[in-house]
């Protein structure tokens, strides 16, 4: 009989949120695939726990999956856990997740912390629905694609970010959004943990000016309930503008945002008044 993949949250701070069921599974199991080992023993150790671990970086999932599975088939349990939070969320697990279901292993979630859910909770944005990002693309179409996309959802937009790079996409997601009602929670579970409301606008003038630390969870209002303009008003605004002498990309931009159209649509209609 094949063995079971066990998905088992970690704390994504304060050790005191693993929960009994993990600490069971992971006595339990023939092995642990880790993230990090060097990480992740320093969790196992704390709650005198000492499995065999083996490493399942993000950057190898796909060429060591395989021995792992191997050894699923053939009867051994494994409970894969990630430097922090729930497996497969924006970390390694998925591609593992798929082949061991492929083989047929049973694949048991062991739910916990995740960082996303701890963010949105506290955040003071609307939570009946939502649509997470994970981390955008760093530059250029993609991201620019990623971004037009969700524009239009009427749901809390929740994004991974480094500190490193959040002054400028807070920066990019108010040119993409407007200047919605948006939250930067920061540390969570953490000593310092940090929640800073407000608008784009605001949010992005401060952390341009100071990079934070930690890990760091944007959450953007959705779009609100304005009414999408019709054709006829996207080609009057759209004649004005350039009749001004505007860039049509910028113009583009700022008129997708304001009229509730996708920013590819405006363009190519833009594209076609120029000529």
């Amino acid at each position: 009989m094949a063995g079971t993949l066990y998905l088992v949250a970690t704390p994504i701070g304060n050790l005191g949120d693993i929960t009994s069921r993990a600490l069971e599974i992971l006595k339990k199991v023939a092995f642990v695939a880790c993230e990090d080992t060097r990480h992740s023993r320093i969790l196992l150790e704390h709650f005198g726990l000492a499995p065999e671990t083996v490493s399942l970086p993000a950057f190898a999932e796909g060429q060591r999956a395989g021995r792992l599975l191997d050894r699923m088939e053939a009867g051994e349990d494994c409970a894969l856990i990630t430097d922090a939070g729930s497996p497969g969320i924006s970390d390694p697990g998925e591609k593992l997740v798929t082949e061991a279901l492929e083989r047929g292993i049973q694949v048991v979630p062991v739910p916990g912390p995740a960082a996303l859910i701890a963010a949105l909770s506290a955040s003071g944005l609307p939570t009946g629905r939502f649509h997470f990002l994970g981390f955008l693309p760093r530059k250029g179409p993609e991201r620019r694609t990623m971004l037009e996309e969700v524009a239009l959802l009427s749901a809390t937009l929740v994004l991974y970010e480094s500190p490193r790079r959040l002054g400028e996409t807070l920066g990019d997601l108010q040119e993409a959004w407007g200047d919605r009602r948006a939250c930067v929670a920061r540390e969570l579970t953490k000593l310092h943990e940090e929640f800073v409301r407000g608008p784009l606008s605001a949010l992005a003038s401060r952390y341009g000016a100071e990079e934070p630390r930690g890990e760091v969870v944007v959450l953007v209002e959705g779009r609100t309930g304005e009414r999408r303009w019709s054709e006829e008003e996207l080609r009057r605004a759209l004649e004005e503008g350039l009749e001004r002498g505007e860039k049509l990309k910028a113009l583009s931009t700022e008129l997708a945002r304001r009229a509730g159209w996708s920013g590819q649509d405006v363009y190519r209609l833009g594209l076609s008044l120029k000529r």
